[in-house]
């Protein structure tokens, strides 16, 4: 099969302007992922809206191309980009641009979700490492059936644990955090973003719940590696600190 990444990157954003640009440990946020991404798939492209964000890759040997600035979303822009690359590609890896400590394992596990004649799109969940963080509405939960496939997504803890203490619904089952990043069969991507907005979407605010209501199967690879991503300049603040203690770390190694 052949896999293409897009990083869809747009300059505009309400909380952080300019975010795929901020330096990260001396390096462009946007790099960061363009490089991670890199070592898993052959073929990467930066997806953008904004000439400094285009110029940017190119500065450092990135592959990017330029897409429209009034796309609702990553799925369209994606979209748009593959369009203007062109080439016979199975499957397209929407990988999003403020991930930097994004691994290449976790992009391969969403590749392998395509060894599945199934799997329509595939996404990542990680097991929560405490009930506090299952009780965050801002990390959706996954419901996974016995084949991996996703039943349900919500911003709610779910499922509900009867006759046990809230406290200890984490010890009782395996809940699992989603996280953002997709991979598409090219055929599904374009009918994905011709689909109006469903109900379920607008009630929980998920994208993804879009496609569940029409019946596309979601497969969802595990991973246990931490990402942070950066949404705010306290974010990046954050981020810079998780990449001198990571760096720290394979120094003592």
């Amino acid at each position: 099969m052949k896999f293409i990444g897009i990083i869809p990157a747009r300059y505009s954003s309400t909380r952080f302007p300019g975010k795929p640009l901020a330096l990260l440990g001396g390096k462009p946020v946007v790099q960061h992922v363009y490089e991670k991404a890199t070592v898993a798939l052959d073929t990467v492209y930066v997806a953008t809206d904004d000439n400094r964000i285009y110029e940017a890759v190119k500065a450092f040997g990135g592959k990017a191309v330029m897409t429209r600035a009034d796309h609702k979303n990553g799925t369209e822009r994606i979209r748009e980009a593959i369009g203007k690359i062109g080439g016979a590609w199975d499957v397209v890896v929407n990988i999003q641009g403020d991930e930097p400590f994004i691994h290449p394992t976790q992009i391969e596990a969403l590749c392998h979700c395509f060894d599945d004649s199934q799997t329509d799109i595939a996404t990542l969940g990680k097991p929560f490492g405490s009930f506090q963080e299952v009780e965050n509405p801002n990390s959706p939960k996954i419901v996974v059936d016995n084949k991996g496939f996703a039943l349900y997504f919500s911003r709610s803890i779910i499922p509900f644990v009867r006759g046990v203490e809230q406290t200890h619904w984490l010890e009782h089952y395996p809940y699992l955090k989603h996280l953002g990043i997709y991979a598409y069969r090219t055929e599904v991507l374009k009918q994905i973003t011709e689909l109006p907005q469903s109900s379920l979407e607008k009630a929980e605010s998920l994208e993804q719940l879009r496609w569940l209501q029409n019946g596309y199967r979601i497969k969802v690879a595990l991973t246990n590696e931490e990402t942070v991503g950066i949404d705010t300049p306290a974010d990046l603040a954050r981020a810079e600190e998780f990449l001198k203690s990571t760096s720290h770390d394979q120094n003592v190694r």
